[in-house]
């Protein structure tokens, strides 16, 4: 399946776009979308081993299966003073 990821904050910055697009395999769960996204970003592992993960507008952990037509987006945690 080909999912379209959105990326947001230092993710963004570090891909140089706010979008990525992923092929895993049927069945994939969001754990393999974050072995997948770090293997194309290995700079930025440990930043999405700390993010969270929104599927169809809903955190989720990484046991969730994905499906085809989900929306997904990694959000890295925010810090503000």
């Amino acid at each position: 399946m080909t999912l379209t990821i959105k990326l947001f904050a230092a993710l963004r910055d570090l891909a140089g776009t706010d979008t990525v697009t992923v092929v895993l395999p049927d069945g994939a769960t969001v754990g393999a979308l974050r072995l997948e996204l770090g293997n194309r970003l290995p700079l930025a592992r440990s930043l999405l081993a700390r993010s969270a993960v929104a599927v169809n507008h809903d955190t989720t952990d990484d046991e969730h299966v994905l499906a085809p037509a989900d929306e997904c987006a990694v959000i890295p945690p925010v810090s503000g003073g």
